[in-house]
């Protein structure tokens, strides 16, 4: 069976637009050269096909990747999905036909050029998203917590289940300065919204005096002649520093 390949696909940059390119590639014998989304769309020397975003086929290809390869191989294509890997659409096309072909032993191919892309990209977000759940620092606000990352992926939709369930009762804001996306938790409901831009308000007397409670316990706990910066630059990246309330002032 030949399958046409001098074609690109235009898509919404969603998750469920992806899965509605892998159905448009399956049922039109197409192999698409170039996946790309609205907002980085390129020039291309093949014609240029936009993927209706449509949840029913959508679903369809969900349930096809969990019942026919696994549930693990969903979970790492949807970590894929979600991190900074350039041309991770095709990617995740490619992963998925061998899936396809050989079901649920793809994700024990670790040698596999196909699937060794996959699961280092989903290694990078879950090992990012690890780090974000101990280093979010959030402060006060008139009642409600805000805290700012600025991760290399999407860590987002990944780490606020995990504050939902520490902060249930309270209302609090996560904003990824990266991706221009804020979560919003209050009265036991959580959502995700595009947000282009976003200024904190200057902390006021009781935050500023957590902040210094904060740093005093820091560098109380710090033990002199111990201190090893290398070390601590390893479990704790340098990049992610601007946002610790620990190392202000």
């Amino acid at each position: 069976m030949s399958y046409r390949t001098n074609i690109a696909y235009l898509y919404d940059g969603s998750f469920v637009g992806l899965l509605c390119c892998v159905h448009e590639s399956y049922y039109q014998k197409e192999l698409p050269s170039a996946i790309f989304d609205y907002e980085k769309e390129r020039v291309m020397l093949f014609p240029v096909k936009e993927i209706v975003t449509d949840e029913a086929a959508a679903q369809k290809v969900e349930h096809s990747i969990e019942y026919s390869i696994s549930k693990e191989a969903l979970k790492l294509v949807r970590l894929c999905f979600i991190s900074n890997m350039e041309n991770r659409e095709i990617a995740i096309l490619n992963f998925l036909r061998l899936g396809y072909k050989v079901g649920e032993l793809i994700t024990d191919m670790l040698a596999h050029d196909v699937v060794r892309i996959i699961t280092k990209s989903a290694g990078y977000v879950q090992s990012e998203s690890h780090k974000y759940k101990g280093f979010l620092r959030f402060s006060e606000y008139d009642g409600a917590l805000a805290a700012i990352i600025e991760p290399k992926n999407f860590v987002l939709p990944v780490i606020a289940p995990h504050f939902c369930d520490r902060l249930s009762n309270e209302h609090f804001m996560i904003y990824d300065k990266t991706h221009k996306y804020a979560f919003i938790y209050q009265n036991g409901e959580g959502s995700l919204i595009k947000l282009e831009h976003m200024e904190l308000p200057e902390a006021g007397p009781e935050e500023e005096k957590y902040r210094a409670l904060w740093r005093q316990f820091y560098k109380t706990i710090v033990i002199e002649g111990r201190t090893n910066t290398k070390l601590r630059m390893n479990h704790m990246p340098k990049r992610y520093w601007e946002h610790l309330t620990e190392f202000e002032g």
